[in-house]
């Protein structure tokens, strides 16, 4: 059996869940998330948890036990907490600024590059050089995370760019090489 797939899902308190089926809706203080799962996944509410079995040990069904439930702890975690990433930017005359509901990033290129946040994500710009994405869908976050990031990815040459906090970028020696 799947270790993780077998672990029961706390409901913690302020938090509603309703399973209809195969669709799972968890409510909270950071909002609603609605997701449907693979109909041979069983999904059901026992006090204050929630189960997920699986019907039998075929391959398919195994490899989705486990991803169920994570996939619905995400839910419950992002709808009590939510979830961050934060981006930092490096180089010279890099910046960002937040102007209403748009980050307005200075990169280095002719032009302002502008990202607007969404209902569910929400950008905050401690500094200068330090984004802060937020939001309650995990997978949401993420691929914003990511389209930031992609307008102007480090470079391993000087370091120049937008990279996550705890991201490492591999360093690589200039023309010059080891000669000098």
């Amino acid at each position: 059996m799947s270790r993780i797939g077998r672990k029961p899902i706390n409901i913690p308190a302020g938090v509603e869940v309703n399973v209809d089926g195969n669709c799972v809706t968890v409510k909270g203080p950071k909002g609603t998330l609605t997701q449907k799962f693979q109909p041979s996944m069983h999904i059901a509410v026992e006090g204050a948890e929630i189960v997920v079995t699986r019907p039998d040990d075929e391959k398919e069904n195994r490899s989705l036990h486990g991803l169920t439930r994570t996939l619905i702890h995400n839910m419950v975690v992002g709808v009590t907490e939510g979830f961050k990433k934060e981006l930092e930017v490096n180089g010279v005359g890099y910046r960002v600024q937040k102007q209403g509901k748009d980050l307005v990033m200075n990169l280095g290129y002719s032009h302002q590059v502008i990202v607007s946040e969404t209902d569910e994500i929400k950008i905050e710009v401690p500094a200068p050089n330090k984004i802060i994405i937020l939001g309650a869908d995990k997978q949401k976050v993420g691929q914003f995370a990511a389209e930031v990031r992609e307008k102007r990815p480090p470079e391993p040459y000087k370091g120049k760019g937008i990279k996550y906090v705890d991201e490492v970028i591999r360093r690589k020696e200039g023309k010059t090489g080891k000669g000098k």
